[in-house]
């Protein structure tokens, strides 16, 4: 059975906050909103936490997570920013955009895309998300929490617990969430490719 935290979406209460990276530390898996839509996020390199987030989206192993960052600097040891990209990620972050990038060593193996050596993160604006990420000190394993059978996220946290509260170990309402998962953004090549229309605008990335 999950745990059930109420956080306020605006001010996260510190002492819930601590318990639910206690959570994720212990190998847990957890629901937790972002500035798009709820996600299902484990601790980095967590193989047995990453093969219950499969299982229970029914992903293969092709399926790329998403590193969620607290911000640039943590995002630049997981990848490799050039000039240009780094002008474009101080514009559009913190916000509602998943950015592929070339990998760094630091990045576990089973997050590659295993031809490319390429890694999506993202650096959220939602401040129980940077609660969560300014706690645990590191990047958090994310993907939208999108069930079998649906097509966009699940969004009101009480139907979230009824679906899911034999499978996750934690769920966190913050409130309503949004119904499309954010933007992904290519920046492996010279120029930006919009991969996917989300929440985040496209049109500076010329989508």
């Amino acid at each position: 059975m999950s745990q059930f935290f109420q956080i306020h979406p605006d001010n996260p209460q510190a002492r819930l906050i601590k318990q639910a990276v206690e959570i994720i530390r212990a190998g847990g898996v957890v629901v937790y909103p972002t500035d798009s839509s709820y996600a299902l996020g484990c601790h980095i390199g967590d193989k047995n936490a990453v093969e219950r987030i499969r299982r229970l989206r029914q992903l293969d192993d092709k399926h790329n997570f998403t590193l969620v960052c607290r911000d640039l600097s943590q995002l630049g040891l997981f990848a490799k920013v050039d000039t240009a990209a780094f002008r474009l990620l101080k514009t559009h972050t913190p916000g509602p955009y998943t950015f592929i990038l070339p990998a760094t060593r630091e990045v576990p193996r089973m997050l590659l895309h295993a031809k490319r050596r390429t890694i999506g993160l993202r650096v959220p604006g939602q401040p129980i998300a940077q609660a969560l990420l300014e706690e645990l000190g590191e990047p958090l394993m994310s993907v939208s929490l999108i069930l079998p059978g649906n097509t966009e996220p699940l969004v009101d946290p009480y139907e979230m617990r009824q679906a899911l509260e034999h499978h996750v170990d934690l769920i966190i309402d913050g409130g309503f969430g949004g119904q499309e998962p954010s933007t992904v953004v290519s920046l492996v090549d010279d120029q930006p490719e919009v991969l996917r229309v989300g929440c985040g605008d496209p049109e500076p990335f010329g989508g």
